[in-house]
């Protein structure tokens, strides 16, 4: 039997990468699509939110028959509850995903769009979270995991700045309201999925250490 509980392991594990990186190619070409303006890209990507909803419900699916059929424990245990709560996270940022590039296409079809921030180099570190933390989970990396964890708060702080310069800016062009209230909502999807990488960090750690460290202060681990 364990064994068999080994190979179903191994194959949910394979399946939650599989979707993990569908999910991060997601942001990455959401927020693409906004830099380059490109309806179609972020069409496509509103497009794969079905795949992803239905990757989740698969997974979920998967872990409860092996909690049915083996009845594991320790650390094979830890590993199904760690997976159940990180499908949830992926499938959300797929919905984030999304968000972003709704954002897109409204900001696509405007003949002037001020970007009063960079958003390219808040995707790129909220991206890097993302792929990080996956990587934390293949590897089973604590220390990745919480410099994972230690990165979010430099992604709230961008999200601070970011509010400041829209406010700024509209006070300056509130005829470009609509533009930056838009730019402002990407923003805020962004900071959403580094608390989500964030979140799959924490799962790591918790699934490697049996130690739950949400809600504790980043330096909680040194």
């Amino acid at each position: 039997m364990a064994k068999h509980l080994q190979k179903e392991i191994e194959n949910l594990k394979k399946n939650l990468l599989t979707m993990g990186a569908v999910v991060e190619d997601m942001v990455y070409l959401a927020t693409k699509s906004i830099v380059k303006r490109d309806a179609r890209m972020a069409q496509e990507i509103i497009t794969r939110d079905l795949e992803v909803d239905k990757m989740e419900v698969d997974v979920e699916e998967e872990c409860l028959k092996i909690l049915a059929l083996y009845q594991p424990v320790a650390i094979d245990l830890r590993f199904i509850i760690a997976v159940l709560k990180i499908n949830s996270d992926l499938e959300r940022v797929g919905d984030l995903a999304v968000n972003i590039a709704e954002r897109s296409l409204f900001l696509s079809g405007q003949e002037d769009v001020c970007l009063a921030f960079d958003i390219s180099a808040m995707a790129e570190r909220v991206e890097s979270m993302l792929t990080r933390s996956i990587d934390a989970l293949v590897n089973l990396d604590v220390p990745l995991a919480y410099r994972v964890r230690k990165e979010d708060d430099r992604v709230d702080a961008i999200n601070r700045e970011m509010y400041e310069k829209v406010k700024g800016e509209l006070a300056v062009h509130p005829s470009a309201a609509n533009c930056l209230l838009h730019l402002l909502s990407v923003g805020r999807h962004l900071e959403r999925v580094a608390d989500h990488a964030t979140n799959i960090a924490e799962d790591v750690i918790y699934l490697v250490d049996a130690e739950i460290v949400r809600h504790t202060p980043e330096d909680f681990s040194e």
